[in-house]
């Protein structure tokens, strides 16, 4: 599994983030979605973080930036994600899927994100004209 932590820019703001390859979702604490707008889950869900049970309820679209780098990453919001090993509160748990989203992989030997697959435009269809099918 792995894990780095840092800050990431949210508004010009600065917010204490860990990058979990062992978590699917995002997660958010309220004050990094004040401001912002909140769509209400027509079906809340439960999440296990932290050693807690989470009811989930609200989400919102979280514009930040990672080592400068734009994202766009749907994102829950909960009361509180825990602390790191050095028991600094943790703002942000940037998931899997919004890593493999914008091409971000995490380099736990060295402490840092490999942000050389950054995602800057998505190929999702690929049109293709005057083929012969045979």
């Amino acid at each position: 599994m792995g894990r780095i932590r840092k800050n990431i820019e949210v508004s010009g703001k600065q917010f204490w983030t860990l990058f979990d390859t062992g978590s699917r979702n995002t997660y958010v604490i309220k004050k990094v979605a004040e401001g912002f707008g909140i769509s209400e889950i027509s079906n809340p869900r439960k999440v296990s973080l932290g050693g807690k049970v989470h009811s989930l309820k609200n989400v919102f679209l979280l514009h930040a930036k990672v080592e400068g780098y734009p994202v766009e990453i749907d994102s829950y919001i909960i009361d509180e994600i825990g602390y790191d090993e050095d028991k600094k509160n943790i703002e942000i748990l940037f998931g899997t899927l919004a890593m493999q989203k914008w091409g971000i992989r995490p380099v736990p030997d060295e402490e840092k994100l490999d942000m050389s697959n950054y995602s800057e435009e998505f190929v999702e269809f690929i049109e293709i004209t005057n083929a012969k099918i045979k």
